[in-house]
């Protein structure tokens, strides 16, 4: 690779990491700190991406508008999803959730019309259409890029420019989340999570916090799905599928449960394994092809988290006590 070509893959890397710390974000509030196990957290990201693509494609409505309404959408969705489920044991609501996930993708799959189907949103309203929700955005990441030219000259591209708006994003989402958790209403959320028979017992309201924390992260999820829109421009049901959830799993787990600065690490090393392995010419890697390679990634990551469980269950970052235990 030239020097500005390896500048731009490792900002492709990392603006995969930097939406997947996001989207494991959501994940670390419903599992990390109120011990909810939602196998469909996927769900809520296209939910976010699609239904902003379907409101400034079909709509003509504002991109920042479109975006607002699939966040409070996605919200809602985790309300609905939550109200018959959250006083379900934790295998059975796990069960529900995945069947939800699975839901919301056929629905994409099968609702042509509306979906693009399997296609994706390039057959949203005829091909090329689908790109109008990406010019306004486009026009804000251009404003931006203008500005880091400043600072970076020629390296300011479109893939680095969007590696800055997505970790700013994701930075904020974790210092606001840092003072969530510490506040009042933290405590009781990790308090439910360790017993909720207690919690209960002490006057607290322990099915409207679980609600709070699944609508807290589907926002989160949302928020993901909206920046893999922006930077894929091109989307299908596809690119939601449940495997999706368990890497978040992946780096929730691998940075540390209920540490929210692990996200961003566990997101870090799980990007460069799952996105940057792929196209090293590095030995051992050189030894196998592309399609091969995308086999392998797979294999390493799965021993990690075997690793992980057997010798380190709580996490880089995380303490053994904060564990979820059933």
């Amino acid at each position: 690779m030239t020097g500005l070509a390896n500048v731009q893959f490792w900002a492709f890397v990392g603006v995969v990491a930097g939406i997947f710390t996001i989207f494991s974000l959501g994940l670390q509030v419903q599992f990390g700190f109120a011990g909810l196990l939602n196998f469909g957290h996927v769900a809520f990201m296209a939910i976010g991406a699609y239904t902003m693509a379907i409101l400034v494609v079909k709509t003509g409505l504002s991109l920042w508008i479109a975006s607002l309404i699939a966040i409070a959408v996605s919200m809602g969705f985790g309300l609905l999803l939550g109200l018959p489920t959250l006083r379900l044991r934790a295998d059975y609501l796990a069960i529900t959730t995945i069947a939800f996930g699975e839901i919301v993708r056929y629905l994409a799959l099968n609702e042509q019309e509306l979906t693009g189907g399997p296609q994706g949103t390039i057959n949203l309203e005829g091909a090329g259409a689908a790109a109008r929700y990406n010019d306004e955005w486009l026009d804000f990441q251009r404003t931006v890029q203008g500005w880091l030219e400043v600072l970076l000259g020629d390296n300011a591209t479109r893939d680095v420019t969007m590696l800055v708006i997505v970790w700013t994003v994701a930075l904020v989402a974790i210092v606001l989340l840092q003072i969530l958790v510490r506040s009042p209403w933290g405590r009781v959320l990790r308090s439910i999570r360790e017993d909720e028979d207690a919690a209960s017992a002490l006057g607290k309201n322990v099915f409207s916090y679980r609600l709070q924390a699944l609508a807290l992260g589907a926002a989160l999820g949302a928020v993901a799905g909206l920046f893999f829109a922006f930077q894929f421009s091109f989307f299908s049901p596809n690119d939601f599928e449940p495997l999706t959830t368990f890497f978040a799993y992946v780096i929730v787990i691998l940075g540390g449960t209920a540490k929210n600065w692990g996200v961003p690490l566990g997101a870090l090393i799980f990007g460069f394994i799952f996105a940057g392995t792929r196209f090293l010419d590095v030995w051992p890697l050189n030894t196998f092809d592309s399609a091969e390679r995308a086999y392998l990634r797979l294999i390493i990551v799965g021993l990690i988290l075997i690793g992980l469980m057997a010798f380190r269950p709580q996490g880089i970052l995380g303490k053994r006590e904060e564990l979820v235990v059933e």
